[in-house]
């Protein structure tokens, strides 16, 4: 069975996020230590999670001044995470910067548009309502300037792959499941996990369904085997 889930550690208790990191590695891809956690934490905590599951996705968005962003990975690849990313909006010589890099074994993903943003957002924010088509530009510069992958929404994951080809990662978040309530959530543009396989997501990041669930286990089981049936 390939695995495809990785998991945000939204949970604020460290011994928690470790318990669960214990009970759930052998079942998921890896883990997404975001800012959150991140700040909380910091590199003592990284490493806590990294020495129980090697298949970190450090997610910090960096954004900013080319050299500082070159800086910025120099320091992370140093802790070995699996994926990490900057905003492709931070243009083309950020992006060449982080391209150029000597990476190992970590692969830098390009952020397009937030999947909290929908189009009355984009437009305020980006001139152009168009969600799908400001993804796309994002993605065809991603590639243009060699980056490793993309970071897209479910909704715009068509589009993505018919730009980047097969050789570049697509990575989804607003991943939700079909029972779930959706009432509060800040994500606009979201699919199930079935829905973004098919359409060509290499990974999934699922946080709230599975770290608040009464049954973390039986609920990223419940995943794989949706995203694994023909």
């Amino acid at each position: 069975m390939t695995k495809r889930i990785i998991v945000a550690l939204d949970n604020k208790n460290l011994f928690e996020i470790s318990n669960l990191v214990k009970k759930i590695k052998s079942h998921v891809f890896g883990f997404k230590i975001g800012k959150e956690f991140f700040y909380n934490y910091g590199i003592e905590g990284y490493k806590k999670i990294y020495n129980l599951s090697k298949n970190i996705f450090l997610d910090l968005k960096l954004h900013d001044i080319p050299n500082t962003v070159e800086r910025a990975l120099n320091a992370l690849i140093k802790l070995k995470p699996i994926l990490t990313t900057i905003h492709i909006s931070g243009g083309d010589e950020m992006q060449k910067a982080a391209s150029n890099l000597k990476k190992n074994k970590t692969k830098i993903l390009g952020v397009t548009i937030l999947t909290s943003l929908n189009s009355s957002q984009t437009k305020k924010y980006y001139n152009n309502k168009n969600v799908n088509q400001l993804v796309k530009k994002f993605a065809q510069n991603a590639k243009n300037n060699n980056l490793d992958g993309i970071v897209c929404s479910p909704l715009e994951l068509k589009t993505v792959r018919k730009v980047v080809g097969s050789k570049m990662l697509i990575v989804v978040p607003g991943i939700r499941l079909e029972n779930q309530n959706k009432t509060k959530d800040d994500q606009k543009r979201i699919l199930t996990p079935k829905e973004a396989i098919k359409l060509g997501a290499d990974y999934l990041v699922i946080g709230r369904p599975i770290v608040e669930s009464n049954n973390p286990l039986k609920t990223i089981k419940e995943i794989n085997k949706s995203i694994n049936e023909k």
